[in-house]
Parts: C-alpha cells; sequence; structure tokens
C-alpha cells in the first residue's frame, strides 16, 4: 500500500468536514494510506503574510521540519491556501540552506503537493481508471481551480498556471463531459465573503455566468474555501444576478468516490448547501 503524508489544515477539521471525509475515504478505495503529520499546526493562511514576513514563513516551515523529522518524502496539503503557504516555506527554507548550510545542514527534502496534482500522477490515474464502475456520464462539468493553487509559478512549479489541466483530465477520466473555459484561475473573493460580501457575489456571478454559457449543469473545485463562496450563496446570486441556479458544486475527490462506487459518496455530498442530488438522478447516478 503506498504512504503519503497529509497535511489536512484547519478548515478540513471544521467547516470543510465533508472535504476531509471524502479524501479519506477515496484513499482507502485506491488503497492510498494517508499518514497525518504529527502535531502539524497552522499554516498562517489567509493572514500571517500580511502581518509578519517572518512568521508567515515559520508557521508552514515547523510543518516542512516535523514532516522531515517524521521521514515523510511527500506531503500532500489539500486546501489551496495551505498548499501556497507550505510550498512557499519549501522555497525560502531550501534559498537559507544554500546560502548557509549550517542552519538546516540536511536541507529540506520534502516535497508539497497539491492534492489534484499529487491524484493525477499516472500510476494513480490509471489505478482510478481500472477502478471506475459508474462512468459519470450525464455531467458537464468546468473545472474550476482557484488564483492560489498554480500561482505564482514561482512558488507553486506549475507548469501551466494560466491554464491548468490536471483536473480537467482526471474529471474526464471518470467518463464526464470536462468544458473549456476562460475562467479557470480567476479569484472566487476568498475570505472577502466575510468583510466584502458585495465583492465575493459580483466575483461568483461571473463566474456561474460563463460556467452556464459554457453549458456547464456542475462545477468542480478542490479548494475548501472556493466551494464554499460557490456553494453558499447562489440563492443571493441568482437573484442580484439573474441567473438559473442551483448549481451543484462538487469537490473532485466527491466525483472519484462516487465513480469507484464508493457507498459513502453521497452522505459527503449531501452535507453540501446545494443538493446534488436532482443532477445526479437526471443523470442515472
Amino acid at each position: 500500500m503506498p504512504t503519503v503524508g497529509y497535511y489536512p489544515g484547519c478548515s478540513l477539521e471544521g467547516t470543510a468536514r465533508d472535504y476531509a471525509d471524502s479524501i479519506q475515504g477515496v484513499c482507502r478505495k485506491l488503497g492510498i494510506e494517508l499518514v497525518e503529520l504529527e502535531d502539524w499546526s497552522c499554516c498562517g493562511a489567509t493572514a500571517a503574510h500580511s502581518l509578519d514576513h517572518e512568521l508567515a514563513i515559520a508557521l508552514p516551515a515547523r510543518n516542512l521540519i516535523l514532516a522531515q523529522q517524521q521521514g515523510l518524502e511527500d506531503l500532500t496539503a489539500p486546501c489551496a491556501l495551505c498548499f501556497n503557504r507550505l510550498k512557499t516555506a519549501e522555497k525560502a527554507l531550501k534559498k537559507k540552506a544554500s546560502e548557509d548550510p549550517s542552519t538546516t545542514p540536511e536541507g529540506i527534502q520534502v516535497r508539497v503537493w497539491d492534492l489534484v496534482e499529487y491524484f493525477s500522477r499516472p500510476e494513480i490515474l490509471d489505478k482510478i481508471e481500472r477502478g471506475i464502475v459508474r462512468p459519470l456520464q450525464g455531467l458537464r462539468a468546468v473545472c474550476y481551480y482557484g488564483c492560489m493553487v498554480n500561482r505564482p509559478p514561482k512558488v507553486t512549479d506549475a507548469r501551466a498556471w494560466e491554464n491548468p489541466t490536471d483536473m480537467d483530465r482526471l474529471v474526464q477520466t471518470l467518463g464526464a463531459t470536462v468544458l473549456d473555459w476562460p475562467y479557470k484561475t480567476d479569484c472566487c473573493g476568498a475570505s472577502h465573503a466575510v468583510a466584502r460580501p458585495d465583492l465575493v457575489t459580483a466575483l461568483v456571478g461571473k463566474l456561474f455566468r460563463r460556467a452556464l454559457d459554457q453549458g456547464a449543469n456542475c462545477m468542480v473545485v478542490s479548494c475548501q474555501m472556493c466551494h464554499a463562496n460557490l456553494d453558499l450563496y447562489q440563492k443571493r446570486i441568482a437573484q442580484e444576478h439573474q441567473l438559473p441556479l442551483p448549481v451543484p458544486i462538487f469537490y473532485f475527490t466527491d466525483l472519484i468516490g462516487l465513480a469507484l462506487g464508493e457507498r459513502s459518496a453521497l452522505n459527503w455530498m449531501k452535507r453540501h448547501m446545494v443538493d446534488p442530488e436532482p443532477l445526479l438522478a437526471s443523470a442515472g447516478l
């Protein structure tokens, strides 16, 4: 059984428990052992980097040092914000070690993975494809990556930061129709939903309008902040922007579980604000 380090981050133990459960369920189905980082702590997202630069590096760096001490070579982060901060710390620690080897003589060997990138590795994608028992025909999806998981490329190492395709390829493997669209990496407003809900509804309204124009009947995400902004405010957005909502918002792990025949997949999705069951029923899923 392959093993991989797992940094859940704060929200997956709170408001995004459904995402955490889907990740655990899919990994069990695929025979992947998630090794949760022992004694992990908050990475500082979203505000630390705007308040104190050294603290914003120290918070995620502590987790990378713990991962190295625990013998983890790969560390997955399902949260786009956590991934971005951990990658920032990874780069900072490597730079510091190259400039002054006495500080971290062994260097940092842990590789931080975005969860979509990890699941898109050829050997895992092949295992997913061989395990499909319920192809997701009838779903017309746009994949929404958000603005943090691929940018800036000098931090994230993303090869196609303006037009990523890993999630598209993964969802297409599951049998769904994946529609191309130009807003894959636009911002949803993130935590501005608290201070500037008007800004978030404007940004998300634009995303929904273009997704519907492309013919989508659902959207697929890998970030719980994006999921919240797309899932929570659809009634208000429908009224303000005159859009025919609701539209189900799936985590990519929801769809993997559904395609693999994981019995608990519907339980994960029932905890979303927009009920996906009418769409799934109409598609014979």
